[in-house]
């Protein structure tokens, strides 16, 4: 007992060395444009503190639920009434097109299964095309090893933001076009609604959730029920705050870093070659799959490609605006796409994990 008073400032002293590095890290990387910043930041950060043993233990169950439910907003928040109308008259084309990306990199997963040391399950989860924050945050309780997962998600999404405007250039003919000329900003509003919606939707939809068995509940069930908040309109322009989103982000970079180890390290350096070249490989397919796309629904070819780009939804934005595109359409069937991977990649994590057990 004696001995106990004294373990809460190493405790305290560990969390405390991982936040103030992880918040100077994420201000490096989103100096940088590093997509998610804070998520990144807490990754790397947090696997360096565990290899060097300064880092906490493990962060909290109650802590990564919570991070989930945030992220699950975020997510659900992006499908707006606008979306459901961009997708409306050209359903069929757009849902074949975003089952056909699930199941290319999908089988790029298993194909990088193969690996020694990666289960077809990690594989599966590393490589697939939708949500990369939201796979991260519910591998683990999938039954995948998040440390992989992580890292070859943010491999995908890097690499998907760094070709983007040089294929919309050098492939597409994309120019640059006055930015005034792009959609006009919808209404805001206040940021405590956000926070409102975050408590309401994490205290409602988790519940349910886990009482359905869904699987990764604490993150598919706010952000099922936020999506249905956001496209009924009775939360137009809401928005997570953004502090609230790098904690989350931050959490559930902690959460796969302090599990790093250096024989975990060793097994990513080596299964990063052919998760690069899978990437690669799903780039280029889902960009064929932009030419259908643009085929059978009038959109451009450049539209096309933005839309089923596999990764990168705010990069896609941003490359849409600048070059002129029909943004709508665009982000329509980017957001229908990450719900798809996100409400169809758990249950089939479930199957491959219980056929590959057996």
């Amino acid at each position: 007992m004696a001995d106990q008073p004294a373990r809460w400032p190493v405790a305290g002293g560990r969390w405390a060395l991982l936040a103030l590095l992880t918040a100077a890290a994420t201000v490096g990387f989103a100096a940088l444009a590093v997509p998610s910043a804070a998520l990144f930041a807490g990754l790397v950060v947090a696997t360096v503190v565990a290899l060097a043993g300064l880092g906490p233990t493990a962060v909290p169950r109650w802590a990564t639920g919570s991070a989930q439910a945030v992220i699950g907003v975020v997510i659900g928040l992006l499908a707006r009434p606008e979306t459901l109308a961009a997708v409306a008259a050209e359903w069929l084309p757009i849902l074949l097109i975003s089952v056909g990306t699930l199941l290319v990199s999908m089988a790029a997963g298993l194909v990088m299964g193969v690996q020694r040391g990666v289960s077809p399950l990690t594989g599966m989860l590393a490589q697939t095309a939708g949500g990369a924050s939201g796979l991260v945050a519910i591998s683990a309780e999938l039954g995948g090893d998040e440390r992989i997962v992580s890292v070859v998600q943010y491999v995908r999404v890097g690499l998907v933001t760094a070709t983007m405007p040089v294929v919309a250039v050098v492939g597409y003919g994309a120019t640059h076009v006055d930015a005034g000329s792009g959609p006009a900003a919808g209404p805001t509003a206040p940021w405590w609604v956000g926070i409102l919606v975050v408590l309401g939707c994490g205290v409602v939809g988790t519940p349910i959730a886990r009482a359905l068995h869904v699987p990764a509940g604490a993150l598919l069930g706010p952000m099922v029920l936020a999506a249905a908040l956001s496209m009924s309109g009775l939360v137009v322009g809401a928005s997570v705050p953004n502090l609230l989103v790098d904690l989350a982000y931050a959490a559930i970079g902690w959460q796969a870093g302090l599990k790093f180890t250096r024989r975990a390290l060793v097994t990513v350096a080596r299964v990063l070659p052919l998760a690069t070249a899978l990437i690669l490989a799903v780039i280029a397919i889902c960009a064929g799959l932009g030419l259908v796309l643009s085929w059978a629904t009038g959109m451009t070819s450049l539209e096309g490609y933005l839309a089923t780009t596999p990764g990168g939804v705010y990069a896609v934005l941003a490359t849409a605006i600048s070059s002129g595109a029909d943004v709508t359409s665009v982000v329509a069937v980017q957001v229908l796409r990450v719900l798809l991977m996100l409400l169809v990649a758990p249950l089939l994590a479930r199957f491959v994990g219980r056929r590959t057990a057996q």
